[in-house]
């Protein structure tokens, strides 16, 4: 990797700023009912929100379980590799899964 010795680091911020705004809002186009129908199921869920990812993904479900629990909602974080291996009898009628 070069470094652009050529701008300052407040334009390297603003151009970065500006890639990331046009990648948020290339998202409008992708929630359409899909999105309803998965907020519909946390908002109306009757048991705990389980959260499962493996690798960076997995840390992040790590840290929604851990938000969710603080915040007054049910939830856990399982592995996947080790729900295969006997974790997925910690699921009950009425959680709602979120796999990353």
């Amino acid at each position: 990797m070069s470094k652009d010795r050529s701008r300052t680091p407040r334009e390297v911020a603003q151009s970065v700023l500006q890639i990331e705004a046009g990648a948020v809002h290339g998202l409008l186009d992708q929630l359409d009912e899909s999105f309803d129908r998965a907020v519909g199921m946390l908002k109306n869920c009757q048991g705990r929100v389980v959260c499962s990812g493996m690798g960076k993904s997995g840390i992040i479900m790590k840290k929604l379980a851990a938000t969710l629990s603080s915040t007054g909602t049910p939830a856990l974080f399982l592995h996947p590799a080790e729900a295969i291996h006997g974790d997925l009898g910690m699921l009950a009628e009425g959680d709602v899964v979120l796999a990353a």
